[in-house]
């Protein structure tokens, strides 16, 4: 199956007065459809840049990063924001919600950027909402629902486009383990059910069960060379999507 994702040799760096700093240095890293992958990895290791980098947020200083078998590395700046709202959803770990607007509202703003009807918009919002278990916020403003509720709004939002990727920073990192698996559960129909490759940057051990492989990164390298053997656990589960496991299996209860 073709990658969804295909990094090659991807390095990153930023210029901190007088020195440059190598965020990434020398990256290869694919990613399927119908996987879910967690990137893990200490503070400053690279995890955040090169899911920045594979979303388009950032441009990697060299190499090759491929969306969806597009080459992305030379794209204008014009036309990254369409590339990433054709192909890509975002789930941030400050869900990023625009305060004065209702859950339906912020999931439909997606929808306006393609040029949606203001009412087709609304009904896809609502049928978003109602996946994700929220049919009775619809009307809600951030405010007033609590974490795990907000992160399924992002999570709806990110989905408004039906994109093929979900990249997400830290989902689990502000919810409690009931809250976290839900959210969890979500993310892992994404791939296993709907084909999404599904990207993940984490800290949280509680959720390793549910990764199809954990690839670990210090100093912008990847540490873990994975395999092509599948996760005896999710073959248990019935998930079939190809899968690398680290030399320590991710079994830790959320």
């Amino acid at each position: 199956m073709k990658a969804a994702i295909r990094v090659r040799e991807v390095r990153k760096s930023y210029a901190e007065g007088a020195a440059v700093v190598q965020a990434l240095n020398g990256v290869d890293f694919d990613v399927r459809s119908g996987e879910m992958v967690m990137l893990m990895g200490p503070s400053g290791s690279g995890k955040t840049t090169l899911l920045s980098v594979m979303g388009c947020i950032l441009r990697a200083t060299s190499g090759l990063v491929e969306v969806q078998g597009r080459d992305v590395t030379h794209l204008t700046e014009p036309e990254l924001p369409r590339l990433r709202l054709e192909h890509i959803g975002f789930i941030f770990q400050g869900f990023n919600l625009f305060p004065a607007l209702t859950a339906a509202e912020n999931v439909g703003l997606a929808l306006d950027l393609k040029g949606v009807r203001a009412s087709e918009a609304r009904r896809r919002a609502q049928d978003l909402l109602a996946q994700v278990g929220l049919s009775d916020k619809v009307n809600s403003f951030p405010a007033d629902l609590s974490g795990g509720q907000k992160q399924r709004v992002a999570i709806a939002r990110a989905l408004a486009g039906e994109p093929g990727i979900v990249l997400a920073d830290e989902p689990t990192a502000a919810l409690d383990s009931t809250t976290g698996r839900t959210v969890m559960e979500l993310l892992g129909e994404l791939a296993h059910e709907r084909g999404r490759a599904v990207v993940l940057v984490t800290h949280d051990n509680r959720i390793l069960e549910f990764a199809d492989r954990i690839v670990h990164i210090e100093d912008g390298r990847i540490v873990t060379h994975p395999s092509a053997t599948r996760n005896p656990m999710h073959e248990t589960a019935g998930f079939m999507a190809q899968a690398a496991v680290t030399d320590q299996p991710a079994a830790n209860p959320i």
